[in-house]
């Protein structure tokens, strides 16, 4: 059984492949229970959680678990840690144990852009990235491998890491515009895409800020009372998943809509399976605000991993 490591993850993957990889993964037949998150403490202000995500396709069955501890970066560790098991489908043999943390940066960026890709206006030049954490720059990355964006507008509360993530940015997309800005109503009117990949429990913008044909992109977010988007923004939108069955057991973002009465299950346009079936421009104008909710699915950590497996075994 292969042991592969963060760093083996980080040399093989790439965003054009491993994007290609998760639209055949979405649109083909998978086994894909609800994932488990489990609260390891009930005390107000405790969101420590482990979590376990099975799932299983043609070729490979794996399991992901991780646990997540929002106050470990206060002593200088990660939030996140993460393992995946992929066994074979045909025998049910452990192929390999890989380094889920990795490959949880690139699938979550890379869920967004596939979604991205089907959703965004063709002709979008602003990208407003909120947040400034790990995940940021594999954000950035996705949504630039899909559109041509010209501007990239960084919303971070920390003024250290935005200008540390602005800097590594720039060295890689010299001819794109970065900077780090406050949120206002002028930086998101003037936005195409918005991608929001932060630990906030309250919305991070006034949605009637919103002008048409703004695709909004949200991640950070799994706790069912917590959004990082307002009803507004919601019930103005075209609304598109990553996974029914998870988002609407997990996330605030609509869940308190649905409590709120405003806002229904069945106003979801689709999930990302039904959009990679179709693989197809899914946006109907240039008007319509669309809005992708993902929460993380086992599916996803499923393509990603045994894509880097597929990538690291073939040169072994």
């Amino acid at each position: 059984m292969n042991i592969i490591t963060a760093e083996q993850v980080q040399r093989v993957m790439a965003y054009t492949p491993l994007l290609q990889a998760l639209q055949r993964g979405f649109a083909g037949e998978a086994g894909t229970p609800r994932r488990t998150v489990y609260a390891l403490d009930n005390k107000p202000n405790n969101h420590d959680a482990f979590a376990v995500l099975p799932a299983w396709n043609d070729e490979v069955i794996g399991v992901k678990a991780f646990t997540y501890f929002p106050e470990n970066e206060r002593q200088g560790r990660s939030s996140l840690y993460s393992k995946i098991m992929l066994f074979s489908r045909e025998f049910g043999e452990p192929l390999a144990l890989v380094d889920g943390t990795e490959v949880t940066l690139w699938r979550t960026s890379a869920v967004s852009a596939l979604a991205a890709d089907y959703l965004v206006r063709k002709d979008a030049k602003h990208l407003v990235l909120f947040g400034s954490g790990k995940l940021a720059p594999f954000m950035a990355r996705a949504h630039m491998a899909v559109r041509n964006y010209a501007k990239v507008s960084i919303v971070a509360r920390n003024e250290q890491k935005a200008q540390a993530l602005i800097a590594l940015l720039e060295g890689e997309y010299p001819r794109c515009q970065f900077s780090h800005e406050p949120v206002s109503e002028e930086l998101i009117a003037s936005a195409d895409t918005i991608s929001c990949a932060t630990g906030s429990h309250a919305p991070l913008f006034d949605g009637r800020w919103l002008t048409a044909g703004t695709h909004v992109d949200l991640i950070g977010n799994h706790h069912r009372d917590a959004r990082e988007c307002d009803t507004h923004t919601v019930v103005n939108a075209k609304v598109f998943v990553d996974s029914r069955e998870n988002v609407l057991n997990e996330a605030g973002e609509l869940l308190i809509p649905i409590n709120e009465g405003v806002f229904s299950e069945t106003d979801v346009m689709a999930e990302l399976s039904e959009l990679a079936r179709d693989n197809a421009y899914a946006r109907e104008n240039d008007t319509d605000i669309t809005l992708f909710k993902s929460v993380g699915t086992a599916l996803s950590d499923l393509v990603a991993a045994k894509y880097a497996y597929d990538q690291i075994t073939s040169v072994a």
